[in-house]
């Protein structure tokens, strides 16, 4: 049974449904693409509770510091690796090496970057609940971080 806080799944709840998903790759490695401009996504389920999206990363290939606006974010590595850098009210940095089998989860207005580092592409499955409406991007400088555009949408990390 699927618990809701407000209008949001619980945080073990979401977890969950990430962790089903990368546990299913018959429902998301048919649809793995590779860009060389750019990160690809695509939706794997969505609701009026959550959404689910795969996304594709090449080498260098970076979100840049967002929040998730209202939704709650997890996410967790099913091929390569990818680094989480994460961003303290005081505007420091803190990065977290991420492999296959790590779910991590990211609380509404937490600031943070997800990366692709290593040479290897990389994919990885995020769920957000309520669905991903709206992303702030940041910009660090003088020791503190600074909103510089608010984009709406329905899509994951758009810019």
């Amino acid at each position: 049974m699927t618990t809701r806080t407000l209008d949001r799944l619980s945080l073990p709840d979401l977890v969950d449904l990430v962790r089903y998903f990368a546990e299913a790759p018959d429902l998301w490695r048919p649809e793995i693409r590779f860009r060389s401009e750019s990160r690809w996504w695509t939706r794997l389920h969505g609701d009026d509770d959550s959404d689910v999206w795969l996304l594709t990363w090449m080498r260098d290939q970076t979100t840049e510091l967002h929040d998730h606006g209202r939704s709650t974010a997890a996410f967790t590595v099913v091929q390569g690796a990818l680094e989480e850098v994460r961003a303290e009210p005081s505007g420091v940095l803190t990065a977290t090496d991420l492999r296959p089998g790590r779910t991590q989860w990211v609380a509404p207005g937490v600031v943070h970057d997800v990366r692709n580092v290593e040479p290897l592409p990389a994919v990885s499955i995020h769920a957000y609940s309520p669905p991903l409406t709206s992303m702030t991007y940041y910009r660090q400088g003088s020791g503190r971080l600074t909103p510089f555009k608010t984009v709406t949408g329905r899509e994951p990390e758009a810019s």
